[in-house]
C-alpha cells in the first residue's frame, strides 16, 4: 500500500521531483561529454539557446522527455534527456521557435532525439505562425542499425512530419546553422531552410568521407567533403561565419527584414540614414570605359541606408549580388549584377 500522503505538504513533494528531473536534464550528456564539446571549441546547446535569444525570455517545452533509469523499488536514479532542445523566445522583442541539438547525447543523432519532439518544434512553427530557427550539431539516423535494433523498424524513407517541415516554407522564415559536423538528416535540416549559415570549421555531407571511401574509392578529408568554403562555394549553405558567435549573430540579422509569417508586413525600423542624403560617390563610380569593372558592392552601400545591406550567398554564382537591405528603414530585397566574379568586389 501507498504510504498515506501528508496534505500539510501540498503538492511540494511533486514539484520538487520535478525541479530535481529538469536538473537531470539539464546536465545533457554528462560533465564529461559537455567538456569533450568544450574542447572541441563547441558551445553546448543550452549555452547557444541562452545567447540567442534576448535574456530571460526562452521558454522550453518538453525539458523532461527522455529515458530514465530506476531502481529495484522503481524510483527515478539518472535520466538522459532527448538530444534536442526546443521552445521559444524573443529576438529583439519578437517571438521565434528554436530547434537545437545537443551533441553531447549520441552525437546529435537525428534518430535520438524522440523524433515526436523535434516536429513538435515544426508544429509550434506552423500553428504560431513563428519564426523556425534550426542549430544543427548532429547526423543522420532513422534508418540506422542502432534504430532497428531499438524500435524494430526505421522511419526513413517515410520522414514522420517532414510534411510541416515543406508547409512551414510557405507560412513562415526557415533559418537553420551548421555548428559541427552535420550528416545525413542533420544536413536536410540545414539546407531546407529560407536561410542557411556554417561556422567555420564545421561540416556539412549527406555521409563522411568513410562512406565515401567504401563507395568510390576516394579518401577526401572533411573539409575537402563538406567544409564552410566547399559548400558556400557550392550554393548548399548560404554564409560562413568566423564562429558560433557570428552564426548566431546572423540568424539574428536575417530574421530582422522579414515579418514572422506571410500575412504580416516585414518590419519597418526608425530611419538612422537621412532618406536625402547624398554620396558624391555615386556620380564617379560608374566609369565612363564600360569594358572597366567598378565595385558595385560600394554602389549599394552608398545608395541603400547605411549599414543595412546583408548579402546572401557571396561565393555562389559571384556574377550576381544577392542581399536584404534598407529603404528609409523599409526591408527591401536586392539583386544587383557585377563585373568581377570575386565576393570583395
Amino acid at each position: 500500500m501507498d504510504e498515506p500522503r501528508n496534505e500539510e505538504a501540498g503538492w511540494e513533494p511533486e514539484i520538487a521531483e520535478l525541479r530535481r528531473r529538469e536538473e537531470l536534464a539539464r546536465r545533457m550528456g554528462g560533465t564529461e561529454r559537455v567538456e569533450r564539446q568544450h574542447a572541441s571549441g563547441r558551445l553546448t546547446v543550452r549555452e547557444r539557446v541562452d545567447r540567442f535569444f534576448d535574456p530571460g525570455t526562452f521558454h522550453e517545452t518538453g525539458i523532461l522527455a527522455g529515458q530514465g533509469t530506476y531502481d529495484d523499488d522503481g524510483e527515478l536514479i539518472d535520466f538522459l534527456p532527448a538530444n534536442v532542445v526546443i521552445g521559444h523566445g524573443r529576438i529583439d522583442g519578437r517571438r521565434s521557435v528554436v530547434q537545437a541539438d545537443d551533441f553531447t547525447v549520441r552525437g546529435g543523432a537525428a534518430d535520438a532525439a524522440i523524433w515526436q519532439k523535434a516536429i513538435y518544434a515544426e508544429r509550434m512553427a506552423h500553428d504560431l505562425r513563428l519564426p523556425l530557427v534550426r542549430l544543427v550539431d548532429g547526423t543522420g539516423g532513422g534508418g540506422s542499425v542502432k534504430t532497428l535494433d531499438q524500435m524494430g523498424f526505421t522511419y526513413v524513407p517515410p520522414l514522420p512530419g517532414f510534411d510541416l517541415v515543406v508547409k512551414n516554407h510557405s507560412i513562415v522564415p526557415v533559418l537553420a546553422a551548421a555548428l559541427g559536423p552535420v550528416a545525413g538528416l542533420g544536413a536536410a535540416r540545414v539546407v531546407a531552410s529560407h536561410f542557411s549559415v556554417i561556422v567555420r570549421g564545421a561540416q556539412l555531407f549527406v555521409a563522411g568521407p568513410p562512406v565515401v571511401a567504401a563507395s568510390m574509392g576516394e579518401t577526401p578529408d572533411k573539409e575537402e567533403l563538406g567544409g564552410a568554403r566547399t559548400q558556400t562555394k557550392a550554393g548548399a549553405v548560404d554564409n560562413e561565419a568566423e564562429d558560433e558567435e557570428d552564426a548566431l549573430a546572423q540568424l539574428r540579422r536575417f530574421l530582422s527584414y522579414l515579418p514572422d509569417n506571410v500575412w504580416e508586413a516585414p518590419p519597418v525600423l526608425s530611419a538612422t540614414d537621412p532618406p536625402d542624403r547624398r554620396d558624391d560617390e555615386l556620380i564617379r563610380i560608374v566609369p565612363r570605359d564600360p569594358r572597366r569593372p567598378y565595385k558595385m558592392r560600394r554602389v549599394l552601400e552608398a545608395a541603400l541606408d547605411r549599414g543595412s545591406v546583408f548579402e546572401l550567398g557571396a561565393r555562389f554564382g559571384p556574377s550576381l549580388i544577392t542581399a536584404l537591405a534598407r529603404l528609409d528603414g523599409r526591408p527591401v530585397g536586392v539583386l544587383a549584377s557585377t563585373l568581377t566574379t570575386t565576393p570583395a568586389a
